[in-house]
């Protein structure tokens, strides 16, 4: 359980939420709601004791298990199979399991046999009371429900993709599966089949749960309680009802503010009007002033106006001239490890060229266009660059940001050709206001990183943009903004996206299968394939 009492929440110097209090019991499904920067992931870091709130307090009874949306914290030579069974601290029992096991087999002396048969006892007691191999049997299930396959798990965590990573980290906070999970964009880089499973393990959870998720289908089978947070207000209101209920409810309540409103401007305006005429007589002068009065408090006395939520200006950048062929690339190959992910990769895009790379996870997607965007070497093979290239490059895990720089410095860095002026008119345009320029990009929400990341390809003049995954952490008024500027720009894209709407923007030409490096013209029936990409 947690209780947040008189809680603030603050990113830098701005009040995000000011004074919230709730309580989340067993049973209680939390989808936590608002646009972009509203506070959500922070909130999120503060019930999962994450870091310390500036005044208030949250009370934590039993085992909280969270997911952040970039979770990093594995080490890279620490196996799949242990990272998942460490939810349950699972991995130290087998640990200490093999070691007895090896320390039997290697025993000579009576006396050494004997310790060992000891310490083996007592690491194969620690193992059962932990779950045991049943416990090893639903790791591997969890697992394999998320998509990892059954040769992941003993391979080290380095060695896996990006969104093989994220799942690896999903599966420990599932197979930990006790207590409240805090789950910050848990269907990020899953396939459909993933997201299928993950909505019936999280309807038959026990415990707590809090979500944030821009996947409104998953909101709505997963959640019985709304909590809205506002930034306007630094408020946060509680709904006890699902997910569709409450939209009814907003919608009904929307059009009652609506109807209030036009009635009491009516009324004000009626009675201005007639004080309007009275002013001119001395006798009713008094009667006059007290009716305006009256009109004015009508109107103060309203529910304020909901703001119309701001939605970032998305554009790319016009591209600059370039020849025929500005990016290609000949028999590429990449390893990590004993494993080699891409295996004679031959790819040429030509100027204004749409390509779309699909794949399952660990397929190499990223790992194609970290090559392409010079982010990594290959073992073999190499990147051709035309004349004229000027390459855009989005990351899915936002690589292309330095952390420690402000917002405006990751701006400038992205733009150098850009006055100071101009970097805060780019900021502002894409929901950078004020204090925001001045904030670590390393606190950045995922959807605010998103757009910063977009922000620094506007005035790149990139005739070829590479875009992993570009509409991943974005509310559905951002994501319509990026689509249309995907669908419009006129330059060559080289897309890797499990979206269907994105590739409905991009409108490809032609299609890269991995991990067979299959190119193909593009047709309708691929779209099969991005589900599972």
């Amino acid at each position: 359980m947690i209780t947040v009492r008189g809680l603030d929440v603050r990113v830098g110097a701005r009040l995000l939420l000011s004074d919230i209090s709730f309580h989340i019991a067993p049973g209680d499904r939390v989808g936590l709601v608002g646009r972009n920067g509203a506070g959500k992931s922070t909130l999120l870091t503060l019930l999962a004791g994450q870091a310390a709130p500036v005044a208030g307090s949250v009370t934590r009874t039993g085992p909280v298990s969270y997911l952040p949306q970039d979770p990093r914290a594995a080490d890279p030579a620490t196996t799949v199979a242990d990272r998942v069974l460490s939810g349950r601290e699972l991995d130290r029992a087998v640990t200490a399991l093999r070691a007895a096991e090896a320390a039997m087999a290697e025993a000579a002396a009576p006396g050494a046999q004997r310790r060992a048969m000891d310490a083996y006892a007592r690491a194969e007691a620690e193992f059962q009371a932990r779950g045991g191999y049943a416990a090893e049997a639903e790791a591997a299930r969890v697992a394999a429900g998320l998509g990892l396959p059954d040769d992941a798990m003993g391979r080290p965590v380095g060695e896996l993709s990006g969104g093989q990573r994220r799942r690896v980290e999903l599966a420990r906070i599932l197979f930990a599966g006790q207590g409240t999970l805090l789950l910050d964009e848990p269907t990020n880089h899953l396939d459909a089949d993933s997201v299928t499973w993950l909505r019936s393990f999280l309807a038959a959870h026990q415990g707590g749960l809090v979500l944030i998720s821009h996947d409104t289908g998953l909101i709505a089978d997963a959640v019985n309680r709304v909590f809205h947070l506002d930034p306007d207000s630094a408020g946060l209101s509680v709904h006890n009802t699902g997910w569709r209920t409450y939209l009814t409810q907003r919608e009904a309540e929307e059009r009652r503010r609506g109807r209030e409103r036009a009635n009491a401007e009516r009324k004000a305006a009626t009675l201005h009007a007639q004080a309007d005429r009275m002013r001119a007589r001395v006798a009713t002068a008094v009667a006059a002033r007290n009716m305006a009065r009256r009109a004015d408090r009508m109107l103060a006395d309203l529910e304020p106006a909901r703001r119309r939520e701001k939605v970032a200006r998305f554009r790319l950048p016009e591209p600059a001239p370039c020849g025929r062929m500005p990016l290609g690339a000949v028999s590429l190959v990449k390893a990590y490890g004993q494993r080699r992910v891409l295996d004679g990769v031959d790819l040429a895009v030509d100027r204004g060229s749409r390509l779309v790379v699909l794949g399952l996870n660990g397929a190499g997607k990223t790992t194609l266009l970290r090559l392409l965007a010079g982010r990594e070497r290959p073992d073999a093979g190499r990147v051709v660059h035309g004349p004229g290239l000027r390459l855009g490059y989005f990351a899915q895990e936002h690589d292309t940001l330095d952390g420690a720089r402000t917002v405006r410095e990751n701006l400038a860095n992205a733009a150098p050709g850009l006055t100071d002026g101009e970097v805060r008119r780019v900021l502002g345009s894409f929901l950078f206001g004020g204090d925001d320029a001045a904030k670590p990009a390393g606190v950045l929400s995922g959807g605010e990183k998103t757009r910063l990341a977009l922000a620094g390809l506007v005035h790149s003049g990139a005739n070829v943009l590479l875009l992993d995954e570009p509409t991943n952490n974005l509310d559905p008024a951002s994501r319509d903004e990026v689509l249309g500027a995907v669908g419009t720009y006129p330059g060559a894209i080289v897309m890797v996206t499990h979206d269907e709407g994105a590739i409905a923007a991009l409108r490809p030409d032609r299609v890269l299968l991995l991990p067979d490096a299959d190119e193909d013209l593009w047709n309708e029936e691929y779209l099969e394939l991005v589900g599972l990409s």
